[in-house]
């Protein structure tokens, strides 16, 4: 880093997100909402804070993490502290939140825009991004199904890994071949149309991709945030939950 990124960047790091005298921090509602230990939510904030750092000093788009842009979204419901507290006092120019607007283009940029980021963050930080806040890029783009639940009307139960599917449907498979074989000629003709359809639902269900018609998650910081104060798109959400910074290069009043 130079001198002034340097200044710029012990700044971001003593911002403080909470008030004093909150019983509820902004760290104990990160942690809440995504089921994260306490340790590892602080880790997160930690990156979070190199993010808006590197989206200062980014002459190009840069993506967030999936982790991180949960810190950036939760940031920035608390509208003061986010757009006058980090951005107006401490930053000195806005940083915006963009979505995807979805499409092949979209993805192809996003996904760029993370490879850069990871560039990026060695070269400031002479380290590579922690493994599990900032995922690679296949995990980032493809784990983004995400839905708000009401833990007190519905029970989360995870789903088996694709193994344990594999070996419970081939399980079935042989179970069926075998009742076939051992029973009379109508019943193997409907032991083999059940294997048939067993079969069809396995190369289905694992050879299936992901072509929802949504470009990936991600985010990008516009060239030039080191030096504007103005311009980029407000906060919306989009196919996929994703966010971005934007704005910091050449936008007007």
């Amino acid at each position: 880093m130079n001198p002034t990124e340097s200044a710029l960047f012990e700044k971001i790091k003593l911002f403080q997100f909470n008030e004093p005298g909150i019983d509820f921090s902004f760290e104990e509602r990160l942690a809440r909402e995504n089921g994260w230990a306490k340790e590892y939510t602080g880790r997160v904030i930690d990156e979070y804070k190199r993010f808006i750092f590197l989206c200062c000093i980014s002459e190009t788009g840069i993506t967030p993490s999936d982790p991180v842009d949960q810190a950036w979204h939760l940031h920035l419901a608390f509208t003061k502290s986010y757009w006058i507290d980090l951005c107006k006092t401490t930053l000195g120019k806005e940083i915006h939140h963009n979505p995807t607007k979805g499409g092949q283009k979209e993805t192809e940029k996003y996904n760029n825009y993370y490879s850069f980021i990871f560039e990026l963050y060695k070269q400031k930080f002479n380290a590579d991004p922690p493994a599990d806040i900032w995922h690679d890029n296949k995990k980032r783009f493809s784990d983004i199904d995400f839905q708000r639940v009401n833990l007190k009307n519905y029970w989360l139960v995870k789903k088996p890994s694709i193994l344990i599917k594999r070996i419970f449907l081939l399980a079935c498979i042989c179970l069926f071949a075998l009742l076939s074989i051992q029973a009379t000629n109508s019943s193997i003709f409907i032991g083999a149309v059940v294997v048939i359809f067993l079969i069809w639902v396995f190369f289905k269900e694992f050879g299936k991709k992901n072509n929802n018609g949504c470009s990936a998650a991600g985010s990008g910081c516009g060239a030039g945030c080191a030096t504007s104060t103005h311009g980029g798109s407000g906060c919306g959400s989009g196919c996929s939950g994703g966010s971005g910074c934007s704005g910091c290069g050449g936008g007007g009043d």
